[in-house]
């Protein structure tokens, strides 16, 4: 998904930084400043006639109050206006971020109440946070974090405030730019999946089965401390969605019990999807995993201290990325971030994301049962599955990502943005369909979705019209794939259709690098080739009234 148009508004002198995006982007050139929401209001402004694809709203929080400082004031009802008027200027098919709250000015060190800094600065959080929770194409732009770190001296300049209404320093606005660009990279990029990792001197210092000798490094204070807050960093990259595997050349034995029973070790054995603890040349361990997860190897992000191992992991497996790692243990934690930041971050986080870790540990235990039993039916009766419609405009964010991330079950390989999802789900000719999966052993979430068009094909001359629909692009996350529930998705698809008086269903297969395993799917649901084209696509058709007898074993709600 290509962005490459934006417009930056505010309330102060942008000028700078809206010079230094042009660099990278089309930009829209704002009439002033201080007139955010009028241009957004007024469907005739030139902001309408650039139609930018993300917006970014950089906001002073003291031009908004007006100075004013008492939260049961003015203060409060100016914020409330200024978001009631930003969210009656909202389209759908728009992309916002909406910057924190950071309040400064020259009065502020003189207040004998500091808690007023900090309500205020409250009060617009509040209202940005449940501006994001009603739209889910608004997003928060972490403006304070930088103000944060750079310090109040660094970021605000009163000098070229009274020179020019420009808030913040050179170097401020030099990092407002790469910000924004980072937020429009985010918005246009298939994140990261996997976060591989060595544990001697990656996750610790030090050498696991040498404790006799060499305690290992990992504590609360000096080098054992970065250790310890590089787990951290990674913790809450887990608990966002990000998956963690091992891949380390030890004693199995003797990693484990650091791993279950260190006292500072914050990264349990719960919290890692997958591990080869073995002798085992890495990139070969990382290519099983691959196959277990069943995700493509530019998926993952593999992390070591060893350069050695990580040049043979870049030269056997180009697609897998490899990034450098620091010298010192005190650049451990910002480098994981930034790896976080450059690969894994993405515009929202969903509960499908959240529940990564667990879905990947369940299907362990699905292969664990399938190796148990007789035969595959058998197996899918046992995993007693069960599928769910989801309201697609509810949950457009999940939707979206569905279809973007999705390559291996990815009929067409078309994508969409937020805006163009959200043109679809307004389209009275197009149905979207939506199934969560859960099983006997957890639910996988949000996996499945489908967009068909429906339209009327006139009939031949004394015979009523025929309606007709075509799959424009059909879904699901390889981690429900080989079971069966895509004949399922696709019945219950032709049933809604049926339904409402459609007679013949049209389809594509369009071929790309990785979606070959679905390259007979349509074949195997019924449906006939009518047409070759020279791209190496097919188009199909069937009559809902002849469709064959579907074998699966699949519970529909």
């Amino acid at each position: 998904m290509s962005l490459t148009k934006i417009a930056v508004l505010s309330n102060v002198n942008m000028n700078f930084v809206i010079r230094l995006l042009k660099k990278e982007y089309e930009v829209y050139e704002s009439e002033g400043y201080g007139n955010e929401l009028g241009v957004l209001m007024n469907p005739q402004s030139s902001y309408h006639g650039f139609g930018p694809q993300v917006t970014f709203l950089l906001m002073d929080l003291m031009e908004v109050v007006e100075h004013q400082l008492v939260v049961a004031d003015g203060a409060t009802v100016a914020i409330d206006r200024w978001f009631t008027m930003l969210e009656s200027c909202l389209k759908p098919e728009g992309i916002y971020y909406v910057s924190d709250a950071y309040l400064w000015g020259p009065e502020i060190p003189v207040l004998s109440d500091p808690g007023r800094k900090q309500a205020l600065e409250a009060v617009w959080q509040k209202r940005l946070q449940d501006l994001c929770s009603h739209h889910t194409n608004v997003y928060i732009l972490p403006y304070r974090h930088m103000v944060e770190q750079m310090g109040e001296e660094n970021a605000f300049s009163l000098k070229t405030w009274y020179l020019g209404k420009i808030l913040h320093t050179n170097e401020a606005q030099k990092r407002l730019s790469a910000l924004i660009c980072e937020k429009v990279e985010v918005q246009g990029r298939t994140a990261k999946k996997v976060l591989l990792l060595d544990l001697d001197n990656t996750l610790w210092g030090g050498l696991a089965g040498e404790a006799d000798h060499t305690p290992i490094v990992l504590s609360e204070d000096h080098s054992g401390l970065a250790y310890k807050n590089l787990q951290r960093v990674i913790l809450q990259m887990q608990k966002q969605g990000v998956i963690l595997g091992i891949v380390s050349k030890n004693n199995e034995e003797d990693a484990m019990e650091i791993l279950r029973s260190h006292p500072h070790q914050v990264l349990r054995p719960e919290c890692f999807a997958v591990y080869r603890i073995n002798w085992q040349p890495k990139h070969e361990n990382i290519v099983d995993i691959a196959q277990e997860l069943n995700l493509g190897l530019d998926s993952f992000v593999f992390w070591d201290d060893n350069p050695t191992e990580r040049e043979l992991v870049s030269s056997m497996l180009p697609q897998v990325t490899v990034p450098d790692f620091p010298d010192k243990p005190e650049e451990l934690a910002p480098a994981m971030a930034k790896i976080y930041r450059k690969f894994f971050e993405k515009a929202a986080v969903t509960k499908e994301d959240l529940d990564k870790t667990k879905q990947y540990a369940d299907n362990a235990r699905r292969n664990q049962l399938q190796a148990r039993v007789e035969n595959f039916e058998e197996y899918l009766k046992q995993l007693a599955i069960v599928v769910t419609k989801e309201d697609p405009a509810a949950n457009i964010v999940r939707l979206v990502q569905l279809v973007n991330k999705t390559n291996q079950f990815n009929l067409t390989t078309k994508r969409f943005d937020q805006a163009q999802m959200q043109e679809v789900l307004e389209d009275q000719h197009r149905k979207v369909f939506l199934y969560r999966v859960e099983d006997c052993f957890g639910d996988n979430g949000i996996v499945a979705a489908g967009i068909v068009e429906c339209k009327e094909k006139r009939g031949d001359a004394g015979k009523e019209a025929v309606k007709e629909a075509f799959i424009e692009e059909l879904v699901m996350s390889c981690r429900v794939m080989g079971k069966n529930i895509e004949y399922a998705i696709v019945e219950d698809m032709e049933n809604a259709l049926q339904a409402e008086g459609c007679q013949l269903v049209k389809a594509c297969f369009l071929p790309t690098a990785k979606n070959k395993p679905v390259e007979t799917l349509y074949e195997k649901l019924g449906y006939t080739v009518i047409e070759k084209r020279r791209d190496g696509s097919k188009i199909y058709e069937i009559d809902l009234a002849k469709r064959p007898e579907r074998v699966y074993y699949v519970t529909m709600r």
